[in-house]
């Protein structure tokens, strides 16, 4: 069996995470898997350089990228010359290539989309583009029932919930002292943490920042992580006069150093496939207190391994908020074990066997 893994663009998110790490693990299991990217991608070829998979460049990811044919002509060319039984394409944009791809090349390979939340397409996007997918991966079975619901290939649908690489996210307390003295931060003061990249439609750091004022004054910061957080967080917390309170560390390698070193994770988004990040959290043994945006409340259950809120319901989030930073330590505890327990059954190393799975049933005949 020969797979394809394609993606567009560089940088890291949620997305390229997964990617990375499927991918690893698709080798480390005897697949023959290569990940066709942008010439600029020094990154993922980087991280995957110890694992010897082939890789194939074809985009030049300049501006207007998808309008430019020679992209699509390396594609095509790729997938002719080496002959793969599957394509997948790993986010909206890497689909758009492989779809326009498909029309030219001469292999018969499968081809397997990865939609990663549950956006629901036009018509004109479902019945051009996706309707070529053979199989539609979705990340919860509630993007797939949300799917199903206004009719988009409920037949083509395949759950496979994102994984996490429990041997870089777990607890280590060893760390906790260690990074604090490094970023300045007190023994004492508690420490909430949030990790996404900016993007306020989708992540809604500005509402996070604002229920974050509840704890005005008391002993405990905010620190966001992603792409973009450094340039934003302090001009958010200004408006509410916790400047002094809130730091935006923008992207980081370090994240689960960070993890461990803070108490609570909290995650404020309004769209979110299965929220990887808090899973990752949750693995570290973290308290966590998240929105149930996605496929959250699949594997969160409020009061028993962390706190949840409606999607965009603020007000109560500001008064869990309250409830974590005077959380008896025992609570904690209890909460903390439960999380990590559940986090187990995410692993990366799941999520590979159900990708193979699909795999065998799509080659079969």
């Amino acid at each position: 069996m020969k797979v394809l893994q394609v993606v567009d663009g560089f940088g890291w998110g949620g997305t390229k995470e997964q990617v990375y790490l499927t991918t690893r693990e698709l080798k480390k299991k005897g697949i023959d898997v290569h990940i066709a990217l942008s010439f600029q991608y020094k990154e993922m070829v980087e991280k995957l350089k110890p694992y010897n998979i082939p890789i194939h460049f074809f985009e030049n990811h300049t501006k207007n990228a998808r309008y430019k044919w020679e992209n699509y002509k390396r594609l095509i060319d790729v997938v002719d010359s080496e002959g793969f039984d599957i394509v997948v394409a790993n986010s909206p944009h890497a689909f758009d290539y492989v779809r326009v791809a498909s029309l030219f090349w001469k292999s018969k390979a499968k081809i397997v989309n990865v939609k990663r939340s549950g956006r629901i397409p036009s018509f004109i996007s479902k019945y051009l583009k996706y309707k070529r997918a053979d199989k539609i991966v979705v990340v919860s079975k509630k993007v797939a029932q949300e799917l199903a619901k206004v009719n988009f290939f409920p037949e083509k649908l395949v759950v496979i919930e994102s994984g996490i690489d429990l041997e870089r996210f777990k607890p280590d307390i060893s760390i906790r002292d260690i990074k604090r003295k490094e970023l300045g931060i007190s023994p004492n003061t508690k420490v909430f943490i949030n990790v996404a990249n900016w993007q306020l439609q989708v992540k809604a750091q500005d509402k996070l920042i604002e229920a974050f004022s509840v704890l005005k004054g008391k002993d405990a910061i905010l620190i966001l992580v992603g792409l973009d957080t450094d340039k934003y967080a302090k001009e958010y917390a200004r408006k509410f006069s916790i400047e002094n309170q809130v730091i935006g560390l923008g992207f980081r390698q370090d994240v689960p150093d960070l993890l461990n070193m803070s108490d609570y994770f909290l995650l404020s988004s309004n769209l979110e496939g299965i929220a990887g990040a808090l899973l990752q959290a949750m693995a570290t043994g973290k308290v966590c207190l998240s929105t149930l945006a996605g496929g959250i409340g699949e594997y969160l259950i409020d009061s028993y391994n962390g706190f949840s809120v409606e999607v965009g319901d603020f007000q109560n989030f500001s008064k869990k908020l309250e409830y974590l930073y005077n959380l008896p330590q025992q609570d904690y505890e209890k909460i903390s074990q439960k999380a990590i327990e559940t986090a187990k059954n995410y692993s990366i190393e799941n999520t590979a066997e159900k990708y193979i799975k699909l795999f065998k049933e799509l080659t079969v005949g």
